[in-house]
């Protein structure tokens, strides 16, 4: 199978299918040379990040409906021919060859002409004159999607967040490993970087490197996590004596920094609906050292009488769209507004149960991985309104302080252009009564 045709299958599986796009290329990349991985991910995932306008340019292009298959094929291509850097004349002759590999040779005439029509076209499609369609183009965000950020955060900020779309790699230190060890052992290899800016124990990596190869990383001295999802564990505040349950906690990467952060001297349970999930968790806690950790195969949205009040503090990390992670233009596409309704309601769902495992005067913490206000400051008010024995907690505390300012009622939503991180929600609980 050529090398094309393994990244035509796995944009096929992630737009048609819904597949996620790291699990599809993980899968289709599995015997492949380095450099071809390398080419696949590469032109699926800039294919993704310029759908909306190299959809805007096949259609300027190619009339009437389009087969799936061409349509992906033209996809590719067109990709490639824009803004890969691909010569045109490759970029046509290969996407011929493809149409006729995967059984489409009939068509490949139509797609020789179409690409051939592309490339003599220098200029793209002019943006739309309309601000919000235009966002959507521009930044390939479904329409509806970048409606609604609109609406949320007005139009400057809306596109702050559709145009933030690199991320940094970043790694951290799991105790008893320091960040003075860390930063050493990569000044030793010669790894340039830069020190988190809310995270004291984030490192921000310049050029990556295979982290899984990497001694540091078998060794449960170092992990990948962003400095996000590293602020999410700094609100618990976990401390040694405390009991911590982690409600949703797979694949485990935050509850092995809460454990780290409490020097493996807290008790931390957590909950995963799936067995597989529950293993994998167990096997990140194992590399990481973590102790003192147990993890029950659970559903956090289900109340347990055995947990009432047993807890310092407890986590819900809850499910949600992942339209604050970078680096994951599939997310965007594969979702509409009926599932961030019902998102939201499985989020309340999770909170309100797990409040009652909180003790009196204990700490409930709620973070998702979004922008979307539906699921953030919409369930963080409801809760408050359901819940009269909460009120918000104090985040300023665990904040750097050009950032103190906007945790107002005892939350913070995370913006890429203005924190450099991914866009997560977070915010703090007190129990008082």
């Amino acid at each position: 199978m050529s090398t094309r045709r393994v990244a035509l299958n796995a944009l096929s599986d992630i737009i048609d299918n819904g597949a996620y796009a790291n699990l599809c290329l993980k899968r289709a990349e599995q015997g492949m040379s380095e450099r071809d991985a390398k080419w696949v991910s590469a032109a699926v995932y800039c294919t993704l990040d310029h759908l909306m306008m190299i959809d805007r340019i096949i259609a300027s292009h190619a009339k009437g409906k389009l087969d799936k298959t061409i349509r992906n094929i033209l996809r590719l291509g067109v990709c490639q021919a824009k803004y890969m850097n691909v010569p045109d004349s490759a970029a046509c002759n290969e996407s011929v060859r493809l149409a006729k590999e995967v059984g489409k040779g009939a068509l490949s005439g139509y797609v020789n002409g179409v690409m051939r029509s592309v490339c003599r076209d220098t200029e793209l499609p002019p943006l739309p004159d309309e601000p919000v369609e235009r966002l959507s183009v521009e930044y390939s965000w479904p329409k509806w999607l970048a409606d609604e950020l609109v609406a949320d955060y007005g139009i400057a900020e809306a596109e702050g967040i559709m145009a933030q779309q690199t991320h940094d790699f970043c790694i951290r230190a799991q105790w008893p490993y320091t960040a003075d060890e860390l930063a050493c052992a990569l000044n030793d290899r010669g790894i340039g970087f830069r020190r988190g800016k809310i995270d004291p124990n984030a490192f921000c990596l310049e050029n990556g490197f295979n982290v899984e190869k990497e001694p540091l990383f078998t060794e449960g001295k170092i992990t990948v996590q962003s400095e996000s999802a590293m602020l999410v564990c700094r609100a618990i505040e976990p401390k040694a004596g405390m009991r911590i349950l982690d409600a949703c906690c797979a694949p485990g990467g935050k509850t092995a920094y809460m454990a780290s952060l409490a020097e493996n001297g807290c008790s931390i349970t957590g909950f995963e609906l799936h067995e597989h999930r529950r293993e994998l968790t167990l096997n990140t806690l194992k590399r990481l050292h973590a102790e003192n950790a147990e993890i029950v195969q659970k559903d956090a949205s289900v109340y347990d009488d055995a947990y009432c009040g047993a807890f310092d503090a407890v986590l819900v990390d809850a499910p949600c769209s992942g339209l604050g992670v970078r680096g994951k233009p599939d997310v965007r596409y594969a979702k509409t507004s009926g599932m961030i309704d019902a998102l939201s309601e499985l989020q309340l769902k999770i909170l309100n149960t797990c409040a009652r495992y909180v003790k009196i005067g204990g700490t409930l913490v709620y973070s998702t991985c979004t922008v979307s206000r539906r699921e953030n400051i919409g369930v963080w008010e409801q809760f408050l309104v359901e819940n009269c024995n909460y009120a918000p907690g104090n985040m300023e505390n665990i904040l750097p302080h050009d950032m103190r300012s906007r945790a107002e009622g005892g939350r913070i939503q995370l913006l890429p252009q203005h924190d450099g991180t991914e866009g997560f929600f977070i915010a703090k609980f007190i129990r008082r009564r």
